[in-house]
């Protein structure tokens, strides 16, 4: 079964890869993690990748997707894979597809951690860092007792940029454009099944387990 996990920064999605992989004994396939081994190892797409890197440029759809098809090859994934960060654009869906399509693949399953924006903004905007040890708190989920001062060592509160509300609206704004036309995709496909982001994280998990399961067990006649 190949599984792509879609959410925007700040639903949560990353908390959910790992446990999802391991009640399905899927592999979970970060994309961020898979480039830095390739690059840590040497490998020739590796050193392919790096190559792109070192020059500021994009590293090329091509390459990651290389890099997804070998990835399946692995003892591990044997029953298939957790995508985790790719495919982000239109262009690298269909050429996902593409090479699966080779290998007698398909995307089976699209589920998607859906957030309202204000409630992304909430999550990605309001998280505070103490200076000295980097304790983490939250202006709404985890607030200091007293504002600007750490409750374990009594330190400065700052705020990181990538942390702030105008960042983090950037951030969402790239998100949508790049990545609504994949939801859009995957949809048409019959492929996508929308979770509500906005429960608790077993409540998230519970149901992202039950779309998966759907596609995994057989339909039964009635």
């Amino acid at each position: 079964m190949i599984v792509v996990l879609l959410g925007a920064p700040g639903s949560g999605k990353g908390t959910q890869g790992g446990p999802l992989s391991a009640k399905f004994g899927l592999a979970h396939v970060a994309t961020g993690d898979m480039f830095r081994e390739h690059i840590k190892t040497g490998t020739e797409l590796g050193q392919l990748a790096q190559s792109y890197l070192n020059s500021g440029a994009l590293v090329p759809d091509e390459v990651t997707v290389r890099m997804v098809r070998e990835r399946l090859q692995r003892p591990d994934a044997t029953n298939g894979v957790i995508l985790d960060g790719f495919p982000r654009t239109l262009p690298q869906a269909t050429a996902l597809d593409e090479a699966l399509n080779d290998e007698g693949k398909q995307v089976d399953v699209v589920p998607c951690v859906s957030v309202s924006t204000d409630e992304l903004l909430r999550r990605l905007g309001g998280r505070w860092i103490c200076r000295a040890s980097g304790h983490t708190y939250h202006i709404d989920s985890n607030p200091p007792k007293t504002a600007g001062v750490c409750d374990v060592d009594g330190s400065e509160l700052y705020q990181r940029e990538d942390d702030s509300i105008d960042v983090a609206r950037k951030r969402l704004g790239i998100y949508f454009e790049q990545t609504g036309p994949v939801v859009d995709y995957y949809r048409g496909r019959g492929a996508l099944v929308e979770v509500n982001g906005e429960q608790s994280i077993d409540e998230v998990f519970r149901d992202l387990a039950e779309a998966l399961k759907a596609r995994t067990e057989p339909t039964r006649a009635v």
